[in-house]
């Protein structure tokens, strides 16, 4: 699909993670078949005792699995969620956080990938595994 790397990033960053990753201030800073990564800042994304909310590690799991799915998928395919899963195991409070994304499976149909989003510590602080179906792109009309 992409000659280099660098295309594959320069997809994702001029496609975009969407309104909602956007308002989040979600940011893709390394984007290959076998490993994406994206960053968002804590600010603006907690809860109201100030910790990071989980719904925030969420979204950024779920952009990061998608658009993964997306790339692995290929021309003329959707890759879309259906199922997703995550474990908080610490809180971020300042920073920012960093989620990795690698495949579990690659399939024609089905991919899984695990997203580990750590703290500027480099401390784990979730953990989210999600799986996407592969379907035609609809037409356009």
């Amino acid at each position: 699909m992409f000659d280099t790397t660098d295309d594959a990033l320069a997809w994702v960053q001029q496609r975009g993670g969407g309104d909602l990753a956007d308002k989040m201030g979600l940011e893709f800073t390394e984007f290959t078949i076998d490993r994406a990564v994206a960053r968002m800042p804590v600010a603006g994304n907690t809860q109201p005792a100030m910790l990071m909310h989980g719904g925030a590690y969420v979204v950024l799991g779920e952009s990061l699995g998608s658009m993964a799915a997306n790339l692995h998928a290929g021309p003329g395919k959707l890759a879309v969620g259906i199922e997703i899963n995550a474990s908080h195991n610490r809180s971020a409070t300042t920073g920012y956080v960093t989620g990795v994304c690698t495949p579990i499976h690659l399939g024609r149909t089905l991919t899984t990938h695990e997203i580990v989003v750590t703290d500027d510590a480099g401390r784990r602080c979730s953990t989210i595994r999600i799986t996407n179906i592969i379907k035609d792109l609809p037409p356009r009309g």
